[in-house]
């Protein structure tokens, strides 16, 4: 079962690397967002360790050196966890545990550790269920003793708490029960969808805590969970939406993530079925982050693997409240620019106007750019109503007017 009940806050310690695929600047947002989801599920970031290794070592991830101190660290400042950025491998999960006599987690792990605690749903439940014993089916060597010793926290929820979860089998038999349960709810999701009708589908897309939930409440009117969190959303809403006088559905999905958890993309798959089937995208990104192109490029691999990046997409540029453009002196022939240094109307003419697909800047929260944003999304929506039934072409004006 999927524990529900809120847990003290850990002291942690973070630890990531940097090498030829990732530089400081890279693995410094990469610990950033790492510190985010640890907070998301509830501990408490004491310090960050890095290393600069090009090949990871094969039983610890880290070097000796680092890991003698980083043991040292964990001792006398009484850690509860510590937590990998990159996916630790069984053996040297297994082989850190014994080491640092502490709970060690690697990102997928801490992702799927928050999953549990967001499922509300008993769809959403199942699935996430699903992927945990996935992902701790080759970890149960030596990890239940480590269990008896120091139970609950963080990457301790959910399945698993019991000795008899240790028979191999019997995990093996939970997967299998539990795929069968989301073939059965994959047909009912499946049947839903059919039943919509053929309004025009809408899916709002986006690295997660971009603000997705956010501009869903406020163009549907409705009123879905939005908090300033990782995966604040887990489970698809849709709701029906009329600008003007055009109705079509508009669903908001779970956000994306670097490196999400392949069991999570394959647990989640009819999640991402309100995606595959959309006639129309989304994809809100957060401006005011640093890497928002990073951001672009992990939610765009995403929607390659369920080949949906072709599909008719508008780009959401929101938290313009937030942004500011970074000081440049031009005179200064010692500083270079980049896109730090551009203002938003900047932003709004370079490579983002060369991509093929339309752009808007828009803050959902202080609710700027709104009525523009409704307007180029009504003539989404129409373009494709009127693909679909020619015949309403007069029925829908080229712009409305509320």
């Amino acid at each position: 079962m999927i524990e529900k009940k809120s847990l003290e806050i850990e002291k942690t310690v973070l630890v990531g690397l940097i090498n030829t695929k990732q530089n400081e600047i890279i693995s410094n947002d990469y610990l950033n967002e790492l510190e985010f989801l640890c907070y998301t599920a509830g501990g408490n970031v004491i310090k960050r360790f890095t290393q600069r290794i090009n090949l990871p070592n094969p039983k610890t991830l880290i070097g000796t050196g680092k890991l003698k101190e980083l043991h040292l660290f964990v001792d006398n400042a009484n850690i509860s966890s510590v937590i990998f950025d990159d996916e630790l491998s069984p053996t040297q999960q297994n082989n850190l545990e014994k080491i640092l006599k502490c709970k060690i987690l690697d990102r997928t792990g801490l992702i799927l550790d928050i999953f549990a605690r967001r499922a509300k749903t008993s769809y959403a439940r199942t699935q996430v269920e699903l992927a945990q014993y996935q992902y701790l089916l080759p970890r149960l060597k030596g990890l239940w003793t480590h269990l008896e010793r120091q139970k609950g926290g963080i990457g301790m929820r959910g399945p698993g708490e019991t000795e008899i979860e240790t028979d191999r089998r019997i995990v093996r038999n939970k997967i299998s029960l539990l795929k069968k349960k989301l073939v059965n709810i994959d047909k009912q999701m499946s049947t839903q969808r059919g039943n919509r009708g053929q309004l025009v589908r809408v899916a709002v897309v986006g690295y997660t805590n971009v603000g997705k939930s956010t501009l869903m409440n406020l163009i549907s009117k409705s009123n879905v969970f939005a908090e300033n969190k990782l995966f604040a959303t887990l489970d698809t809403t849709v709701r029906k939406v009329v600008i003007g006088n055009l109705p079509f559905l508009m669903s908001d999905t779970v956000g994306f993530i670097r490196k999400l958890p392949t069991q999570l993309i394959e647990s989640f798959k009819s999640t991402l079925d309100e995606v595959k089937e959309s006639d129309l995208l989304l994809h809100v990104i957060d401006i005011s982050h640093s890497n928002f192109e990073y951001h672009i490029e992990s939610v765009n691999k995403t929607l390659s693997e369920i080949n949906s990046l072709d599909k008719p997409t508008l780009l959401v540029f929101n938290k313009i409240d937030l942004y500011s453009a970074k000081p440049w002196d031009p005179t200064d022939l010692t500083l270079k620019r980049d896109k730090s240094n551009y203002s938003i109307k900047e932003l709004e003419s370079s490579w983002i106007k060369k991509n093929n697909k339309t752009s808007i800047f828009i803050s959902a929260a202080k609710k700027h750019n709104i009525e523009r944003f409704k307007n180029q999304l009504y003539k989404s929506v129409r373009e494709i109503h009127v693909s679909r039934f020619p015949h309403n072409n007069f029925l829908y004006p080229e712009e409305f007017n509320e």
